[in-house]
C-alpha cells in the first residue's frame, strides 16, 4: 500500500471553500501565460504555500491511483487542479519555444507598407505591399542551447579531462608527477576564456553566415 497520501487533519466547521471553481480558473489561466507559481496564486487570491499544498495533494492521489489504490473523493478535486495547471504550464512553455524559434529563424514581420502607382506601360493602378523582417538572430538558438543542454552548453559547463601517458610505458615512481592544479589552470585559460569579437559582444552583430 502506497503511503504517498498522508493523513488531513479536519476542516474546521463553517470555514469557507478555498478551492472554489473561480479559484481554480483564476489558478488555470494564469499558469497559461507562464508566470511564476507566487504570481500565479496572487492573481488567484491565495497564498503561495496553499498553491503549493494543493498540487502537492492532486501529485500524491494520482500517483496513488496510477499505483493501483482506489481514488479518494476527498482528493479529486486536488488531482483535477494538478493535471489542469501542469497542462496549461506546458502549453505556457511551448508557446515560448516557438516564439524562441521564430526570433532565432528570423522571418518575424516588423512592418507592412502598402503603396499604389501607376503603371507606365499598362496605365493601369498597381498596389505593391512591402514586409520588412527580421533577420535570423544567434543569440535565441545560443539562448536555447545554455538552458536545454545545459551540461554541454551552460555557463557552468565541466569539461572532462584524461590524462594518459599516449601509449607511452608507465610512469615510474621516481618520475615527476603531473602537476594537476597547474594544468587545470591552463586548461581554464584555454578552454573556457573565449574571446568574442566586439561586435559580438557588443551585440551589435544579429546574423551571421558560416563559410566553409
Amino acid at each position: 500500500m502506497s503511503t504517498r497520501r498522508k493523513d488531513r487533519r479536519p476542516k474546521p466547521p463553517g470555514r469557507p471553500r478555498l478551492l472554489s471553481e473561480e479559484v481554480e480558473a483564476r489558478l488555470v489561466a494564469a499558469s497559461r501565460t507562464g508566470v511564476a507559481v507566487e504570481l500565479a496564486a496572487e492573481m488567484a487570491g491565495i497564498s503561495r504555500t496553499t498553491f503549493l499544498r494543493w498540487m502537492a495533494r492532486g501529485r500524491a492521489e494520482i500517483e496513488a491511483r496510477e499505483d493501483g489504490e482506489p481514488p479518494e473523493e476527498e482528493e479529486a478535486q486536488y488531482a483535477a487542479l494538478y493535471e489542469k495547471v501542469r497542462t496549461a504550464r506546458a502549453t505556457a512553455a511551448a508557446r515560448a519555444m516557438a516564439n524562441i524559434r521564430r526570433v532565432a529563424d528570423g522571418g518575424i514581420v516588423t512592418k507592412v507598407t502598402t503603396r499604389k502607382f501607376r503603371d507606365s506601360v499598362t496605365g493601369n493602378i498597381v498596389e505593391e505591399t512591402v514586409e520588412d523582417r527580421t533577420s535570423p538572430d544567434w543569440r535565441a538558438d545560443a539562448w536555447y542551447l545554455e538552458r536545454q543542454h545545459r551540461e554541454h552548453y551552460g555557463k557552468d559547463a565541466v569539461v572532462a579531462v584524461e590524462i594518459t601517458g599516449l601509449g607511452g610505458p608507465a610512469e615510474s615512481e621516481d618520475e615527476q608527477h603531473v602537476d594537476l592544479s597547474a594544468l587545470a589552470e591552463r586548461l581554464d585559460k584555454s578552454l573556457f576564456s573565449v574571446e568574442y569579437p566586439p561586435e559580438l559582444e557588443s551585440g551589435s552583430v544579429v546574423d551571421a553566415e558560416i563559410v566553409n
